[in-house]
């Protein structure tokens, strides 16, 4: 983590409304709209997930419903909306973490249907847990630290922009939304217009190229974030696909069949770089938990030192802005919610059909508990810090979760290994990987609520909301969601099938739902039991990931302005071109939109810093414009494409054209980019 400012140094953040202001927060409407808007969010997601394999950040939507909802009321306030986006952005959290782990136990054939029960206990423990571990976290990441929360920001911008209607910057949010709203539309509906370009060149031994998307709510997260942020998303791409595509094809030949050259480029990447992306990821997330190990002692002291002052009576000096769950309940919590989730466990194995002595089986359950517990945490904070750094609809859950898988799976391996031959016993091997998709299902619920919180805090913080407040209302989202997502899951499965697998005979198997991060999950439990993963690609992330330290922490020593966060480049490496490279571009507008203001300090005069100040203002605006108007079509666009079952009702593309979409595309994104950099780089001055 990135802490070159001591505390004496880093500017403290001025919320919106002062902490000495006490406004409603936990209202009944607040908390009955929020809750109505987790669901829809987590409905509206899930077919997403199962289909393309992405869920779309509710963050944004849910504060401009929100706000248009309470509008009808005759009291309201701008805390009250960030309660509703709080809770509300629960659902899609908690949407994606279950379509990107559950259809793997469908998939591999540990069950035929998802129960109720344990898929609603699963979600709704680790969804909770996401919370609690957020508290330490908040203070860590947030207030010790320096990361952005590039959705956080901009959805406090459309929260403050929406309570000071009269305020210039709300043209700037509004040309932005439409803006980014007409573009996802020309992309995602009528399909008239590409949303990524890339050109690669095939020969008889490898294939190398390039390309990148054109989305651009990674466009703006990337000026938010700013230039150096992205520095190290790009040198793992580079990584990745410069280098590790071409000659992984060169040295170990290339996929048969694989298709056109940018086929078989995603080939190699996806079945092999990207692992190499997971192991980057796994030994940098130990090493960035070694990293927050001070900030996070400190943040428990201080946590623990509120509840004396509260005790004493004293609690009355700490900002209203600065009171989170107190530490005692997080603890608490924890223990409590480790009992039900004991009991899953051990109920699972017992009836999976593994041969276990009954010590084994208790032993098992009770260590996979607490295994569980820790690698949650560990998880959690990674993502937590990865979203401080992409944003939470950015941020690699599954990469995390596969981390996750691997570490449980090879502790499973070396437990059960005693009793049972996996390698003979093949659906022991199922029920193995089943057991531990289970508990990847729970760490992936707790940190993409993690992930999420973090950035509903950061808006919270920018506004002057009370944290405390927030974390109630995201479990309050958590359960909500928890009893919604489980009939929608199972409906969307009976309706279309998952994978290969159809729930009944004569379904059409071109139209199931391909779930291909779920896909992926499945591959990797498996190969794990069954002795089959590609270690040497894993351990070359590792050892990437040594070098990275390395490097940044010579940086550091140097005072460079670059650093290399070790887990931006496991991202780079990753995440696909589509989603790196706009947020490179967007980086690279704040970096010269900063440049041109610099250059007219002249001709402002006294009046540079104001100037500054409103120009900055505006590109944010215009940057929060742009992620909201992305996620609210996409939202919206959701709604027919999970009625129809298709996400091609709207496509409308003349043969003539057909060949032209990626043309198009490339024009009309660099027209919005055009029109970006103005606006963030043009100062008023005579």
């Amino acid at each position: 983590m990135n802490n070159n400012k001591t505390n004496q140094e880093r500017v403290p953040i001025v919320p919106y409304i002062s902490p000495s202001t006490i406004l409603p927060e936990l209202t009944p409407k607040a908390i009955i709209l929020g809750i109505l808007l987790s669901m829809l969010m987590a409905a509206s997601n899930a077919y997403l997930g199962l289909k393309i394999g992405f869920t779309v950040s509710a963050c944004i939507p849910a504060a401009v419903i929100s706000m248009a909802v309470l509008t009808i009321f005759r009291t309201s306030n701008i805390l009250e909306n960030n309660i509703v986006q709080t809770a509300a952005s629960a659902g899609e959290a908690v949407a994606g973490a279950l379509a990107f782990t559950l259809p793997a136990l469908i998939m591999i054939g540990f069950w035929d249907h998802f129960p109720f029960l344990v898929t609603a206990s699963i979600t709704a423990i680790g969804g909770i847990l996401g919370v609690l571990f957020s508290v330490p976290l908040r203070r860590a990441l947030m207030v010790e630290g320096d990361l952005k929360f590039p959705e956080g920001v901009a959805t406090a911008e459309v929260l403050k922009a929406a309570d000071s209607a009269g305020s210039s910057g709300i043209q700037e949010l509004v040309k932005g939304g439409f803006a980014a709203a007409i573009l996802k539309f020309g992309q995602t509906g009528v399909q008239l217009l590409g949303d990524n370009m890339h050109y690669w060149v095939k020969t008889s031994k490898t294939v190398f190229g390039f390309g990148t998307g054109f989305s651009m709510a990674l466009i703006a997260a990337g000026y938010i974030i700013g230039f150096s942020a992205t520095v190290s998303l790009i040198l793992g791409a580079v990584i990745a696909w410069v280098f590790g595509v071409p000659i992984y094809g060169l040295m170990e030949g290339m996929p048969a069949d694989a298709g056109s050259a940018y086929e078989t480029a995603v080939t190699i990447w996806n079945s092999k770089i990207r692992i190499v992306g997971v192991g980057t990821m796994v030994f940098g997330g130990l090493w960035t938990v070694y990293e927050l190990i001070k900030p996070l002692i400190f943040s428990v002291k201080s946590s623990l030192e509120a509840v004396r002052m509260a005790r004493s009576g004293e609690a009355h000096t700490i900002l209203r802005t600065e009171r989170d769950i107190p530490i005692s309940y997080v603890f608490m919590g924890t223990v409590i919610l480790a009992i039900p989730l004991f009991i899953i466990l051990n109920h699972i194995m017992s009836t999976s059909g593994m041969q276990l002595t009954n010590g084994l089986l208790i032993g098992s359950s009770l260590f996979l508990t607490i295994f569980a517990l820790v690698i949650g945490f560990l998880c959690c904070s990674i993502t937590a810090y990865m979203c401080g750094i992409v944003g939470s609809s950015n941020n690699p859950l599954s990469g995390v979760t596969l981390m996750a898988v691997l570490l449980v799976s090879l502790v499973m391996l070396v437990i059960l290994s005693t009793q049972i031959d996996f390698v003979v016993n093949t659906h022991e091997a199922i029920n193995a990987a089943g057991v531990t998709l289970l508990i990847g299902a729970l760490v992936c619920c707790a940190s993409s609520t993690s992930g999420d919180n973090l950035q509903d805090l950061k808006s919270g913080q920018l506004v002057g909301a009370t944290p405390w407040k927030l974390q109630v209302m995201l479990i309050v989202g958590v359960v909500a969601a928890a009893v919604t997502i489980t009939p929608i899951l199972q409906v969307l499965f009976e309706a279309y099938g998952i994978g290969e697998v159809m729930p009944r005979p004569g379904m059409d198997p071109t139209q199931a739902l391909g779930a291909p991060k779920a896909a992926l999950m499945a591959t990797v439990a498996k190969s794990i039991f069954t002795r089959s993963m590609d270690w040497a690609m894993l351990l070359l992330g590792g050892a990437i990931a040594v070098v990275i330290i390395i490097a940044d922490v010579i940086l550091k020593k140097r005072k460079s302005e670059i650093r290399l966060p070790v887990l931006g480049v496991a991202i780079g490496i990753y995440m696909p071109l589509d989603i790196t490279m706009p947020l490179l571009i967007g980086g690279l507008i704040a970096y010269f939109a900063d440049k041109a203001i610099h250059a007219k300090k002249a001709h402002l005069a006294s009046n540079f810093e104001s100037s500054v100040a409103i120009t900055k203002r505006k590109g944010m605006l215009f940057a929060a414009g742009l992620i909201a108007g992305e996620a609210l079509i996409g939202i919206a666009m959701a709604i027919p494409f999970s009625i129809f079952q298709s996400t091609s009702i709207f496509k409308w593309v003349p043969d003539s054209l057909a060949s032209m979409t990626d043309v198009l595309g490339l024009l009309a994104a660099g027209l919005v980019i055009w029109w970006f950099y103005n606006i963030s780089s043009k100062t008023n001055h005579k």
